[in-house]
């Protein structure tokens, strides 16, 4: 059943990588996304304690989208609401990086740091963390 359960949460997840903006974020543009050899795809899916549509809950959406996407090496920045009733997740972020070495920068940063310990830590209830790179 996990096995499954995981199944279902990486095919969600896949399907988030279809909708790829390179535009500023009042542009929505459609674009072949693929990765390449070096980029790393980077995701979290997550719960919150509060519940969904709540104050609580876009402020942490929104600060985290601020905070996360200003570090300089976070490209494709996205957020999302779960919709699928086939996981229990409800939130979750993606973002790109160039390679390794960004993206051990970014884990480094001190924005990405704070945000961990000041607010990830205190208010995330469960949460799943999955890198792609391409094969």
């Amino acid at each position: 059943m996990v096995k499954l359960k995981n199944a279902f949460i990486t095919i969600g997840i896949i399907t988030l990588l279809g909708a790829c903006s390179t535009a500023p974020s009042d542009v929505i543009q459609m674009k072949d996304c693929a990765l390449n050899e070096l980029e790393i795809q980077h995701m979290v899916i997550f719960n919150l304690p509060y519940e969904e549509g709540s104050a609580e809950a876009r402020t942490f959406m929104e600060d985290g989208t601020r905070i996360l996407s200003a570090i300089p090496m976070v490209r494709n920045f996205q957020a999302f609401y779960q919709v699928s009733i086939k996981n229990d997740y409800q939130y979750g972020f993606s973002m790109v990086f160039s390679n390794q070495e960004d993206y051990t920068s970014y884990n480094e940063h001190p924005d990405h740091v704070a945000f961990v310990q000041e607010r990830w830590m205190k208010e995330v209830d469960d949460f799943l963390e999955i890198d792609f790179k391409k094969p």
